[in-house]
């Protein structure tokens, strides 16, 4: 039976996790759209941002069941937008070789973020016996690891070649 209220812990995870898989499908629909030409990497960022929009939507649902908001507006990823503004703005923009490295490398690291906080949650759910929690980490948590995975393959294939190439 799920509890009405969650710990000071939970929450704080909750919201972290929130926090980072928002910051996820902003970076995913981003890098989708800067390497638009590369139809593979367009389709399947898109794809996987559609999965970090359906845990942050389960997450508020979970939230709100406990008393628990997490609709508001959060700061998490802010600084990656402004970095990329200040670098167009200095004439620093790298090229699209690189830019997809660093897309990828920065998409592996919110992942693996996400992750380790699914990891959490789902600890704790066993411990509190929270059917809810575990229902929602058994079902989002498959797709980080998804996501994970793909930035990885997407890295191995894609560095030898354009390391080399500059």
């Amino acid at each position: 039976m799920p509890t009405t209220t969650t710990t000071a812990g939970v929450t704080a995870v909750l919201r972290a996790l929130h926090d980072g898989e928002r910051a996820l499908e902003r970076d995913l629909l981003a890098a989708a759209e800067r390497h638009r030409p590369d139809h593979g990497v367009h389709h399947v960022a898109t794809d996987l941002a559609r999965w970090s929009h359906e845990h942050t939507a389960g997450l508020a649902e979970y939230g709100r069941g406990r008393g628990v908001d997490l609709s508001g507006q959060h700061a998490f990823g802010v600084l990656a937008g402004l970095r990329e503004k200040t670098a167009e703005a200095l004439g620093r923009r790298p090229e699209p070789g690189l830019l997809l490295l660093h897309d990828l490398r920065d998409l592996q690291l919110a992942a693996a973020r996400n992750s380790l906080h699914w990891e959490m949650l789902g600890q704790a759910a066993q411990a509190l016996r929270d059917e809810e929690l575990l229902a929602l980490v058994s079902s989002c948590h498959p797709q980080t690891l998804r996501q994970m995975r793909w930035t990885n393959t997407m890295i191995k294939e894609q560095a030898p070649q354009l390391l080399s190439a500059v």
